[in-house]
């Protein structure tokens, strides 16, 4: 956690940086501002963007934190959440929450890596979901909407607010909070944050061109490595850009993240080292609606958007990949998906994680054993994936 109480300074500077480079909407500015919002939290310490920086394609920023748990510390010190953080762009395209195949419990959309902001609430999964951490006790820690809508109203944009939802737009809480929701998505969905500026954008587009081995690595990436299949990489009928995520669920077996600071969050976590992450079936089984579908969907995770995936401010930045940041790299990570069938569970004293053996996945149940885990793929062909990758960060210019 970074405290700062030059608040009021940093939403104007947050402002300024890039309001030239943009031409953002009236409800994007308000989103951006409210997006960066520190005060907007139990101790005036924490935005949205304290966990989804720009510099890392809007995960997590903190790079000792992703050397560990990946967990980033609530508004309220010595509290944390279970999950990594995950990006902010691209995927706020997900459709609402929807089942489309009830035989095998398919569910595509929604937002959270369990699908918990389904969009039913103000119509967007995004706006949905850009609500749930500002009155989540382990992240920005508000008491209720009112306390949100408060601060709002009363701080240094609220003219702003009032130009784009109305003169009466803080007279009603519930309707002030969910437009509160409605702005942030609106300004994470805007050209600043989806900027579709990657080199494999401008390879799309005919103003650049891959390296052998990056080109190798997007065949690679469509065919024998099979990740095209979840992370579609082709444009869409219209012609619009690819977003690399179907919005669909999976447990690809991901080992449990020993580090993870929600285990010893026995206040919140009363299960301790005993408490597994679910996913999607865990937040299934507690709905009336799709109760029915939890077992089937227990341990599958939302499917990320590869975008921005290595986007980092130095080649030596850690970033941490997985829904709990198990993975550090993403050579581990492409490794993983190769091999994770291959190798033995882990269970010698001198076995290397990657090397002789895989730790167990956290949930046995639902595993994908089909698209990953045996891909046969030689090391020279991981990389390559792992270079195709790099091709899709923000950012990219001619000559860089």
């Amino acid at each position: 956690m970074r405290p700062c109480r030059l608040v009021p300074l940093i939403i104007l500077l947050a402002f300024a940086c890039s309001a030239a480079a943009q031409n953002l909407t009236p409800k994007e500015r308000l989103g951006k501002l409210l997006f960066f919002d520190e005060n907007l939290s139990a101790r005036g310490n924490q935005s949205c963007a304290t966990c989804h920086g720009s510099k890392v394609g809007w995960t997590g920023p903190d790079e000792h934190i992703n050397k560990g748990g990946g967990v980033y510390e609530a508004s309220i010190p010595g509290l944390f959440g279970n999950r990594k953080p995950p990006s902010t762009a691209y995927a706020t395209q997900a459709p609402m929450l929807r089942l489309v195949q009830a035989a095998r419990g398919i569910f595509v959309g929604g937002h959270f890596w369990d699908g918990r902001a389904t969009g039913e609430k103000l119509g967007s999964a995004a706006a949905d979901q850009a609500l749930g951490p500002f009155l989540n006790p382990l992240e920005q820690a508000l008491p209720d909407a009112k306390a949100l809508v408060s601060k709002v109203c009363a701080g240094a944009y609220a003219a702003l607010f009032k130009e784009v939802w109305g003169p009466t737009a803080c007279d009603d809480v519930e309707r002030a909070y969910g437009n509160i929701g409605l702005a942030i998505a609106a300004y994470e969905a805007s050209s600043e944050v989806n900027a579709f500026s990657s080199k494999y954008d401008a390879y799309l587009a005919g103003k650049a061109e891959l390296t052998a081995e990056e080109r190798l690595g997007m065949t690679l990436f469509s065919g024998k490595g099979r990740c095209a299949g979840c992370h579609p990489s082709r444009r869409g009928p219209k012609g619009e850009p690819p977003l690399f995520t179907d919005f669909t669920y999976d447990n690809v077996g991901v080992p449990a993240n020993p580090a993870n600071p929600f285990y010893a969050n026995l206040g919140a976590n009363p299960e301790g080292k005993a408490w597994v992450d679910e996913g999607l079936g865990g937040f299934l089984a507690e709905t009336e609606k799709h109760r029915a579908h939890a077992a089937a969907n227990r341990g599958k995770h939302k499917v990320p958007t590869l975008r921005n995936v290595d986007l980092r401010p130095s080649p030596d930045f850690v970033k941490c990949f997985g829904h709990n940041g198990y993975f550090k790299s993403l050579e581990q990570i492409v490794h993983f998906y190769n091999t994770r069938l291959t190798l033995p569970v882990c269970g010698g004293a001198n076995q290397k994680a990657g090397i002789d053996c895989w730790p167990a996945p956290e949930v046995r149940e639902n595993i994908n054993v089909i698209e990953l885990g045996n891909l046969s793929l030689a090391p020279d062909e991981e990389r390559a994936i792992v270079a195709f990758l790099r091709t899709l960060s923000d950012g990219y210019a001619a000559g860089k």
